[in-house]
């Protein structure tokens, strides 16, 4: 059932003027910003450009702690929990670099986890002398929540590392179960929300993880270059921080001390790009504004109209996998080329993506895909997108 009206969807279409350009599935790369964000983003600049960079940021100061309160009402959270990042990425190692890895340690993770999380602990493995250990997959799809928490009691493992929805699939992970677990056991929880931030609910305090990142770009429809971090309560306690620190996230208290700072904005820097910052707190006030319950279930069920479509297509092997299924709806054809298939689609105004081996070696070899497509719609797409969509790649 949709969550919207056709006058709310054409009220969110009329404040997103890229709709009027393209069939935009590619929400899980970068969504189309709502208008707001934009103008958010011009307005500093133009102010930037008369008054200078300082003195703006200085004028504009309430403006962009928005930033940090819109965040934590999307995650049911408090600001001094809320840091900035440039990216997603940029917010999971700046997280996973405070955690105080000795030779020995375990990080436990899955299968389904993202190729950049995944190279770090393998440099992690090379440097520090941990050791990766995985959970094994249900045979629906996604992480194994009892093989995971048996394999806590084994290895006792300093992190526990999930990607909630992996990139290169629609799978919704069980990532819960597993945070009650983590905290039961006094284990550090490190989140990967990528992909989940902007089309499904998130409560820090359901969700029981230590670290959340994310970024603004992609279903939360901020400008590209910003994202979050999430740190509880029990990481700041702990005194963990990341790798290198700065003026604005430690003082410099004694000639041969420093004192870091007792919210989550010791896991950003000082200096970040304002008006960006801006766009991201609009976009994020946008999504919490709709309601991210409402949201979820419109993106929920356009992508399970696409992906029931598409599954009624000869030659296309549908590859998601779960019993909860997201956004993001990932397909292969024979006989095809990926880089070919995209760009006949863009051909048509149809904005998508494609995944290679290397975004997830283990999902792909389990599945028997050396590619895959990847359409991800958003609650402001149509029905009759999806179905303009489906008669271009039945003609293909």
């Amino acid at each position: 059932m949709q969550a919207f009206t056709s006058e709310q969807i054409g009220q969110f279409r009329r404040e997103t003027p890229g709709t009027d350009q393209v069939i935009h599935l590619n929400n899980a790369g970068a969504a189309l910003m709502p208008s707001v964000v934009k103008a958010a983003v011009d307005q500093f600049l133009s102010a930037e450009y008369l008054a200078g960079g300082y003195e703006t940021a200085a004028d504009q100061r309430a403006d962009l702690d928005r930033f940090y309160t819109a965040v934590a009402q999307l995650l049911n959270a408090k600001s001094k929990n809320i840091a900035f990042a440039g990216n997603a990425t940029d917010a999971y190692n700046k997280a996973l670099s405070s955690i105080p890895f000795e030779k020995g340690d375990v990080i436990l993770t899955s299968l389904n986890d993202y190729s950049s999380n995944q190279i770090a602990f393998l440099q992690l493995q090379k440097l520090r002398g941990i050791k990766i250990v995985f959970s094994k997959d249900l045979p629906s799809g996604g992480l194994d929540p009892v093989d995971m928490i048996q394999k806590m009691e084994t290895y006792r493992p300093k992190l526990v590392a999930v990607t909630h929805v992996p990139t290169n699939s629609g799978l919704i992970q069980e990532v819960a179960q597993i945070g009650r677990a983590c905290q039961d056991r006094g284990i550090y929880y490190l989140l990967d929300a990528c992909q989940s931030a902007g089309q499904l609910v998130l409560d820090v305090k359901d969700l029981g993880c230590d670290f959340l990142s994310a970024t603004t770009r992609k279903f939360l429809r901020g400008p590209r270059g910003t994202g979050f971090l999430y740190v509880s309560n029990r990481v700041l306690n702990a005194g963990l921080s990341p790798l290198f620190l700065d003026l604005h996230s430690a003082d410099w208290s004694q000639d041969d001390q420093y004192t870091p700072r007792q919210d989550a904005k010791r896991f950003e820097l000082w200096e970040k790009p304002y008006a960006l910052m801006l766009g991201a707190a609009k976009a994020v006030e946008y999504a919490n504004n709709i309601g991210l319950d409402r949201i979820e279930q419109q993106v929920k069920y356009l992508s399970g109209y696409l992906r029931a479509s598409l599954s009624s297509l000869p030659k296309v092997r549908v590859l998601d996998k779960g019993i909860k299924k997201a956004g993001i709806v990932t397909f292969t054809m024979s006989g095809l080329d990926p880089v070919e298939l995209q760009e006949q689609l863009r051909n048509q105004g149809i904005n998508s993506s494609h995944t290679t081996l290397a975004y997830n070696r283990f999902d792909m070899k389990a599945k028997k895909a050396n590619w895959l497509l990847r359409l991800s719609p958003h609650y402001y797409n149509t029905l009759a997108e999806l179905d303009r969509t489906i008669e271009v790649i039945a003609q293909l």
